[in-house]
């Protein structure tokens, strides 16, 4: 074996060939797994690690899951100490060791090359069922993880190559449905076998040492990227916050808060704000925290890179134990990725996004959140064949996209922390369980409403083909708390609604006398019967500014085209409709007198206005301007909101409301309040903020006006 220069060409070669070779990893584990989670849905992750656990490439499936297949193969060298041979491959599914939740399965493997080790391939899939006290494993009742689904912590199910039958029986004989399991765990061990290979092929081509600093190098190269993009961003305090009700037990909301601190090229996110543990299967371990850290700086930041460890490399996490994202054992941990994991990224990326949309360079990539809370339904039973079966539905991702300043959000279009992510045909879930759909259709007025539009959630209507009855497990977050939230003067997306109706018709009324019961967010495991229809609308996108300034011509498209209804158009945007067709001059009335509803009357006094242009923005409609007085934040018509520092909500007028207007399609738990806060001057709507009842909102901008002013100065 020869080293081989490593030239800037031959980095190059090297560093695609790693990142085709997580891409052959994913067609090896689609290719074999047979449960629509992997090949249709791609709730899954591929990659290369260094021998330190350090991630070298990743595919573009579920960021989430990156950090910790790294720490599995950081426990196997660092806690188990066990030897390591060619051909091994290891096994496991702990959260309190590195996993995220208990179905999440997880395999790692060495690569040798003469004897040692070069790298660590690592594969992860969502597992329909994984055994515990309730099918498909989330377990709404569990008060220990005890109770949840086995938990493997670190078994080598490969020796030297060799299977070990009896461990695999071992495994797969807790789950309700071991046949999917097995075909999945043999395509783990398939696809690390893709991954030895290709590496080894390209360490026997360029020598183990060039390979090394190829890699070390991609790493450096993301670090150096983000840390110059962090130096770009300005240097402050920004605040994201998010909630989750319902613990499985009692429907006590929960908090997950972040205060983002940039300086220089760093972040820090403290998360010391947060609710503590809970009782229930919502918590997550630092695993999780770790996964929705990464999940949150990798399409929010570093969109344009190589995804890889030195993405996380700026970012100093604080979180002390016992919060609801730092559970400490044995607490439960069943439904973390669903729950407080998906919370947590959103507030990371709505505090990250605050910070983009005060940087005149990036402010066009800022957005809302999107596809704010993941639903869940899994149904299972014995199908018309006398066989077991189970359905992760994975439909739910097709939630909505958040608007962009200048443009709508794209509809259906999922989270942002799977670029890759889809779901299955209606005719291969149809094909794969007995169950049939009566529709699956873009749900009307739920995206979050703005001058730019948040893009509408799916809705599914579906019931048992072929069968009598089955167990289905139903539960959620985001049916009281509208995680999806909005910038600049934007709504978040509605929030999910979910029923059960007796012989019901498609949308969702009850016929032949039949009653349509609405669920809470945990509902839980029920027995569903082929008279039952399951109906359910997602979160959509959130918005981007005030309603009233949406074109009235994007306002009418939307409601010709099914977006918003007529009564949305009137109460949300001000637009009054006349048959298909928009009235512009009554609309324009409309909004006029809805901006002065707003603040009662139009503030007028000179001395609270700044008659000088703009020199830099803070969101949609607020900026710094300059005049003898000092720096001021002002809307757009130049009313002074503060003076000295960017905490303009005291110079707003704000309105607390414990349910927003009907239109938005928003429910919120008792224990949240919403409120907006707008201009004196004009009625503008500056932004929306979600918080506990009782509990005033933050200041979610604190810039460096130090900083500020230097880049003003400078043009950066």
């Amino acid at each position: 074996m020869t080293q081989a220069a490593l030239n800037p060409v031959l980095f190059e070669v090297i560093r695609n060939r790693l990142v085709a070779i997580s891409e052959e990893m994913r067609i090896a584990l689609q290719s074999v797994s047979g449960s629509p989670t992997v090949t249709e849905a791609s709730d899954f992750f591929t990659g290369v690690f260094l021998p330190d656990g350090s991630c070298a490439s990743m595919g573009f499936q579920v960021a989430f899951q990156a950090p910790v297949c790294g720490a599995f193969i950081r426990h196997i060298t660092h806690k188990t100490k066990m030897p390591l041979r060619d051909g091994d491959m290891f096994i496991g599914n702990d959260p309190y060791i590195g996993a995220l939740h208990q179905n999440d399965v997880q395999m790692v493997g060495p690569i040798f090359v003469d004897g040692e080790i070069v790298a660590w391939a690592g594969v992860e899939a969502h597992e329909v069922d994984v055994g515990g006290m309730d099918f498909a494993s989330w377990s709404p009742k569990a008060r220990e993880v005890f109770q949840e689904g086995m938990r493997i912590p670190c078994v080598k199910l490969i020796d030297q190559g060799e299977l070990r039958e009896d461990v695999l029986e071992m495994i797969t004989t807790a789950s309700r449905l071991p046949g999917l399991l097995e075909l999945d765990i043999r395509a783990f061990i398939a696809t690390i076998n893709v991954a030895r290979d290709r590496v080894q092929e390209l360490v026997r081509r360029y020598g183990a040492a060039t390979i090394r600093q190829a890699i070390e190098r991609m790493i450096a190269l993301t670090e150096t990227k983000l840390r110059a993009r962090l130096s770009e961003l300005p240097d402050g305090e920004y605040h994201g916050c998010d909630f989750l009700e319902h613990d499985g037990h009692t429907n006590v909301l929960y908090k997950i808060d972040v205060r983002a601190t940039k300086k220089g090229d760093s972040l820090t996110l403290d998360f010391s704000g947060s609710s503590k543990q809970a009782p229930g299967f919502i918590n997550c371990t630092r695993s999780g925290l770790a996964g929705a850290v990464t999940g949150g700086i990798l399409p929010t930041l570093a969109y344009d890179m190589q995804w890889n460890e030195g993405a996380v490399a700026p970012v100093t996490v604080i979180a002390p134990d016992g919060l609801i994202c730092t559970a400490t054992f044995p607490a439960p941990v069943g439904s973390a990725t669903v729950e407080t994991i998906w919370v947590t990224n959103n507030a990371i990326m709505l505090a990250l996004n605050k910070m983009l949309a005060a940087s005149p360079k990036y402010r066009h990539r800022a957005q809302g959140v999107n596809d704010g809370a993941m639903a869940t339904f899994n149904l299972g039973g014995i199908n018309q064949f006398g066989e077991p079966f189970g359905l992760h539905l994975m439909d739910p991702i097709a939630a909505g996209g958040a608007a962009w300043p200048g443009r709508d959000g794209v509809s259906a279009g999922g989270p942002i922390i799977s670029p890759m992510s889809s779901i299955a045909d209606v005719e291969r879930n149809e094909q794969v369980v007995p169950l049939f759909y009566f529709h699956r259709r873009l749900a009307r007025d739920t995206g979050g409403a703005g001058k730019y539009r948040g893009g509408l959630s799916t809705e599914v209507a579906l019931t048992l083909g072929g069968i009598d009855k089955a167990m289905a497990l139903v539960m959620t977050h985001g049916a009281e708390a509208p995680n999806s939230a909005g910038l600049g003067g934007g709504w978040p997306g509605a929030t999910i609604r979910q029923t059960m109706g007796w012989k019901a018709v498609a949308d969702g009324r009850p016929a032949n006398g039949g009653e349509v019961e609405v669920f809470g967010p945990k509902p839980g495991l029920m027995t569903m019967t082929k008279n039952d229809l399951f109906a359910v609308s997602w979160q959509g996108g959130g918005g981007w500014g005030d309603p009233l300034e949406r074109d009235i011509g994007a306002v009418e498209a939307d409601v010709r085209n099914g977006a918003v209804s007529k009564e949305a158009a009137r109460d949300v945007y001000g637009v009054a409709m006349t048959g298909e067709a928009a009235d512009r001059a009554a609309s324009e009335a409309l909004r006029k007198e809805m901006r002065r509803k707003r603040v009662g009357s139009f503030a007028d006094d000179a001395e609270k206005f700044c008659n000088t242009k703009p020199f830099y923005p803070l969101s949609e409609s607020l900026s710094l301007a300059r005049d003898n007085r000092g720096v001021h934040v002002v809307s757009p018509a130049g009313y002074i909101l503060a003076t000295g520092h960017t905490r303009w909500r005291e110079g707003a007028i704000s309105v607390t409301v414990a349910q927003p207007p009907q239109a938005h399609r928003i429910l919120l738990h008792e224990n949240l309040n919403a409120t907006t806060h707008y201009c004196p001057a004009s009625g503008v709507l500056l932004a929306v903020d979600m918080h506990e009842k009782g509990v005033a909102p933050v200041n979610d901008q604190v810039l460096d006006l130090q900083w500020v002013e230097r880049a003003a100065e400078t043009g950066a």
